[in-house]
């Protein structure tokens, strides 16, 4: 049969289409490598969907100093956030500023004078600022450089742990900087095993410690400041302690780390970030402690400096939305008000 010149090109068209001998776009082979399976084409309606992005999983610097992520909102339904004021609305008769805490004490880093105090007395757990006399005693005793092996009674420290291993050793320095600036409760316990032997021998010298720099209303069993009977402090004798560390230059050069790179054993490593966030936040406060317990609250121990002056504030008994905010008032008007 002969074909016009007209028909032939609708001829080769029909024969192509039912042969299949044009490659459809959608079984083309991918970048990937990986083809479309036959007859499972893309719908025109498919093609016009507009592409779905998944959610985000918040990332682990989208947390609180407890450690738990918090998924930041989303653009499109983000309200906006009053602004905080830095200090509290309302001042004391002699021009503290008022604060929610339950117990404060300020003083004069380099002399001691009192500066302010509020319920100084009263008997409180001191959660993890107790740590400040387990790091003093630590960097008192010396030979910072001496290896030490971690055995398996360090590791038994809940919640907040650096995952030390047994059988694996450090320097004192670092488990000593660990424990400043993230506070891990197996570092405190394998410091304060490798200093005394066990923790109750530990907690004899912590407390002989105590009476020596006047704090003679606090009793330590613990050198983590995790709950238990029997042991409590009070801010004016954890003023005195923290003054103590403050005057000793091994805990100066760490407190003020914003973060610390601890290397373990094997050669990981891992980025500790400072659980004061008054570090970043003000730039006149050079330490020290953070502590918190169901029992003792949100409780911090700050220092400040600024030429000629040096502050150190107890905060102890207060909440997680004001403490950053109490505490931050009282060494700003401790720095350039007070006295």
């Amino acid at each position: 049969m002969k074909l016009s010149r007209r028909a032939f090109p609708w001829f080769c068209a029909i024969f192509i289409a039912f042969t299949g001998f044009a490659q459809d776009e959608d079984e083309a082979v991918r970048p990937s490598g990986i083809s479309k399976a036959p007859h499972q084409h893309s719908s025109s309606a498919d093609e016009e969907k507009p592409s779905v992005r998944k959610a985000k999983r918040p990332s682990s610097t989208d947390s609180d100093d407890e450690g738990e992520a918090t998924p930041k909102p989303s653009r499109k339904h983000k309200t906006p956030r009053k602004p905080q004021p830095e200090t509290p609305i309302g001042r004391e008769p002699n021009g503290a500023p008022r604060t929610v805490a339950k117990s404060i004490m300020m003083i004069d880093a380099r002399s001691g004078q009192i500066l302010y105090e509020k319920n100084a007395d009263d008997i409180r757990p001191a959660a993890s600022t107790q740590k400040l006399l387990t790091a003093l005693l630590v960097a008192e005793h010396g030979f910072l450089d001496r290896q030490v092996t971690v055995e398996f009674i360090d590791t038994l420290a809940e919640p907040v742990k650096l995952n030390i291993r047994p059988g694996e050793t450090y320097q004192r320095i670092d488990l000593l900087r660990a424990l400043l600036v993230k506070s891990p409760n197996d570092v405190a316990r394998c410091l304060a095993r490798d200093y005394a032997g066990s923790i109750e021998a530990f907690a004899q010298a912590m407390n002989q410690r105590a009476r020596e720099l006047g704090a003679t209303h606090s009793h330590f069993v613990n050198p983590n400041g995790l709950p238990v009977p029997g042991q409590y402090s009070s801010a004016r004798d954890l003023s005195l302690i923290a003054k103590a560390a403050y005057a000793n230059p091994t805990i100066r050069s760490i407190v003020c780390m914003p973060r610390y790179v601890f290397r373990f054993s094997n050669g990981r490593t891992r980025e500790l970030e400072n659980t004061n966030k008054l570090l970043l936040r003000l730039p006149f406060c050079n330490g020290m402690k953070t502590g918190y317990t169901e029992a003792a609250g949100k409780c911090l121990i700050a220092s400040g400096a600024r030429p000629g002056k040096d502050v150190i504030v107890v905060v102890l008994g207060d909440t997680s939305g004001t403490v950053w905010r109490d505490a931050g008032a009282l060494l700003q008007w401790g720095l350039y008000s007070a006295g």
